[in-house]
């Protein structure tokens, strides 16, 4: 088929893209603290690289100390399952027969010096509190076993053994400390060791201040300082019972021992 052109036309002409001379590309404004902000960002970025590169060259060191600090971890772990709560079960037993004995003496049984000397010593094939005390060292049951040894020996005359048993015992009780204390006391007052003594009533008469301890380490201390002729001091021990406790026994003869001290 032929082809032509019909008179008069033209083959349009492609249009032509207008270009805006005018355009300028605007390079954005770069704000002061973004500037700082990368720069913060690329000197962390370096800092991790270079903590990277180190624990990279040091990992051998470092997993032996994670595992080290594993293993002491998991050990005690076990020790505590293993060794220690079963050593606290069998020391709190191997007391019942020890703890009888105790009881029986302290409510007065005729046979008193032999049931505290039972309780220190062992019977009926049972431990003593002193070789509880040895033998379950660190645990609950052997730290309480020297507060009973001490007590004992104190009501058998055993001065020394006693304060030594009672020095050895610490406890989170405020009450069986206070009375460990004043129980010290009682064993350096019987050795005739006045001011040691006074040391520690005055100690136990602060270190829980109650109706029932507070009172009979202040009269105890008191009584001391009246022997000791010093009786200003024993006067000012007898007033706080007087003022402060005069619902407890003690307060009951302290009018008299003031009557003294003035």
């Amino acid at each position: 088929m032929a082809t032509y052109n019909k008179r008069g036309y033209k083959t349009p002409k492609e249009k032509e893209e207008k270009v805006d001379a005018n355009f300028i590309e605007e390079t954005p404004n770069v704000d002061e603290k973004d500037s700082a902000t990368a720069g913060v960002f690329n000197t962390l970025d370096e800092t991790a690289s270079k903590t990277e590169a180190w624990v990279e060259k040091n990992q051998k060191i470092i997993f032996g100390i994670v595992g080290a600090i594993a293993l002491v971890t998991v050990s005690y772990l076990l020790y505590q399952k293993f060794v220690v709560e079963p050593k606290e079960d069998e020391g709190a037993n191997a007391m019942f027969v020890a703890q009888q004995n105790f009881q029986k003496a302290v409510d007065g049984d005729t046979a008193k010096d032999s049931l505290f000397n039972l309780a220190l010593k062992g019977s009926e094939g049972q431990f003593g509190f002193k070789d509880i005390a040895d033998k379950f060292s660190g645990t609950a049951a052997g730290n309480l076993a020297n507060y009973y040894a001490g007590i004992a020996y104190l009501n058998t005359g055993k001065y020394a053994e006693a304060i030594s048993s009672l020095e050895s015992f610490s406890s989170d009780d405020v009450m069986l400390s206070t009375l460990a204390v004043g129980a010290i006391g009682d064993a350096y007052s019987q050795k005739n060791d006045a001011k040691k003594a006074l040391e520690y009533y005055i100690k136990a008469s602060e270190m829980n201040v109650n109706e029932l301890t507070t009172p009979r380490y202040l009269l105890k201390a008191a009584q001391l300082e009246l022997a000791a002729n010093n009786k200003a001091d024993a006067l000012k021990h007898l007033t706080q019972i007087k003022e402060k406790y005069e619902s407890a026994p003690e307060a009951q003869s302290v009018d008299a021992l003031i009557g003294m001290a003035q």
